[in-house]
This record gives structure tokens, C-alpha cells and sequence, in this order.
């Protein structure tokens, strides 16, 4: 059944869509990377920093007309609720059963994650801005 017009997503919202993509593929390069060339405080920290905009970039792929400021919000409130879940034995459970629970939902607080989880957010913020002018032209058509 061909789909309406109306129902079609905008070209500048694939290619919204699309950016957001490769930029979560390159988001877990980076944190791999990171992992493999530094240790200690850098790498987690750095880490703390890449999950924030990962889930930045996941936000724009699922609501690619949020502003800039919201996608990076909601990542950063993720992340947040994430990080408190973490006083819960919860995801210490699941991180012993699973490596992707450990990767996705960590074992333990660490309130200086919380700092660096805003590093992220503002960090995706602007480079999100930078790359999707079209967005704003987007929205303003609607």
C-alpha cells in the first residue's frame, strides 16, 4: 500500500536520522578506542562522557525533531537515572548474569559520573548543533 505524502518523513528527517546513526557507530568507536589506549581516570571518565552522547545520538535517531537542548537533556536524564538505578542491587545483579547489562547499566555509584555525564550531554549538544542546521528549517516548515 504506497504511503501518503503527508505520512513521508521530510528528507532533512532522514538525513537527521542518518547522521545520528553514524554518529552512534562512531560514538562506540571512540569509546572502544578509548578503552584500548588509556586506563585509569581518563578512561572512565571519557567513558562516563561517550555513554551520555551515545544516548544523545539514540535520542536524535528515535525524535529527530527534538531541539538540540532537549535531545541532550533527555541523554543526560538518562544517564542520570541510569547512575541512581546504580544504588539499587539491580544492575549489580544483572552485570553478574550479563556483559551487555554491565555495559549498558554499570554496578555501582560513582557520584563524579554524574559531572561527567554533563560533560557529555553539553559536549553532544554542541556538535549536534553544528551538524543539523536543517533540523531548525525542518521544524519551522511544519
Amino acid at each position: 500500500m504506497p504511503r501518503c505524502r503527508d505520512s513521508a518523513p521530510a528528507p532533512g528527517l532522514r538525513r537527521t536520522r542518518l547522521v545520528a546513526a553514524a554518529a552512534a557507530v562512531v560514538t562506540v568507536g571512540a569509546g572502544l578506542g578509548l578503552r584500548a589506549v588509556a586506563t585509569g581516570s581518563t578512561a572512565k571518565y571519557g567513558g562516563d562522557a561517550l555513554y551520555t552522547v551515545l544516548l544523545l545520538t539514540l535520542v536524535v535517531l528515535l525524535a529527530p525533531r527534538l531541539t538540540p537542548l532537549r535531545a541532550a537533556g533527555t541523554a543526560l536524564a538518562a544517564s542520570w537515572a541510569v547512575e541512581f538505578l546504580q544504588l539499587t542491587a539491580v544492575p549489580a545483579e544483572l552485570s553478574r548474569h550479563s556483559t551487555v547489562a554491565r555495559l549498558i547499566l554499570g554496578s555501582t555509584f560513582n557520584a563524579p559520573d554524574l559531572f561527567w555525564y554533563v560533560v557529555g550531554a553539553a559536549a553532544g549538544c554542541l556538535l549536534h548543533t553544528a551538524l543539523a542546521p536543517s533540523v531548525a528549517a525542518d521544524r519551522r516548515s511544519f
